[in-house]
């Protein structure tokens, strides 16, 4: 048996301010450390073998903060650029409301939402998913097969590819769903076969980004 965790860093400063972050590196808030330490919480009965993560410092950090609560800080990390959130282009530091008012509301659901859309000088989920699925195909499954516990810490759109690939969605349910801050998506192998799936509740923590523009601030649900 071996278990792969795939986690979503925690709050942004540019998540709290409800604008598109992309590779804009940009930190957690103090809400998103206190949230990783709370996730370390429900991950106490994994030991870890390795981790994987982006060049972002916000997934960076979220893993540091979860392994260290761990106790697990001297397993190897592995950093690629292939976990890095997708590119949002011309959109990347522009807040989402302000955003919609000027190009309107459906158009910039389908930059968002679309799976093979891009935003103007940026890059699809489907992009994404051809420079995310070579890596977890060829280092991280056979690392499963072989009975190691994984953990990847990234973005929400880096993560949707593996989502899809394990859960079997469709591009459309891939593309609408939604990936929580700081929430455990676990994932049981035996051998190279995924047998089940749990996403473990983290009591407290702020689950999506909030919008200070909207004025719904209160537990960064928007």
């Amino acid at each position: 048996m071996s278990t792969l965790v795939l986690l979503r860093h925690g709050q942004s400063q540019w998540n709290l301010e409800n604008r598109f972050t992309g590779w804009t590196d940009v930190p957690l808030t103090e809400r998103g450390r206190t949230d990783a330490h709370k996730t370390a919480g429900v991950l106490t009965d994994i030991k870890f073998d390795k981790a994987y993560t982006s060049w972002l410092e916000r997934a960076v950090e979220t893993l540091q903060i979860v392994l260290k609560e761990l106790k697990q800080q001297k397993i190897p990390i592995i950093q690629d650029s292939a976990f890095n959130e997708r590119h949002y282009g011309d959109l990347q530091g522009l807040n989402k409301a302000e955003t919609a008012a000027k190009y309107g509301q459906e158009q910039v659901t389908l930059w968002r939402r679309s799976y093979s859309t891009p935003p103007p000088n940026g890059e699809s989920i489907e992009y994404v998913k051809h420079r995310v699925l070579p890596i977890f195909k060829w280092m991280i499954l056979p690392e499963l097969a072989a009975g190691k516990n994984i953990i990847i810490s990234a973005s929400g759109n880096s993560l949707r590819p593996i989502i899809q690939l394990l859960d079997h969605l469709d591009d459309a349910t891939t593309a609408s769903m939604e990936v929580g801050l700081c929430t455990p998506y676990v994932y049981h192998f035996e051998g190279a076969r995924m047998v089940r799936k749990e996403t473990r509740d983290v009591p407290g923590i702020v689950t999506k980004g909030a919008s200070q523009t909207e004025g719904r601030v209160e537990e960064g649900r928007i």
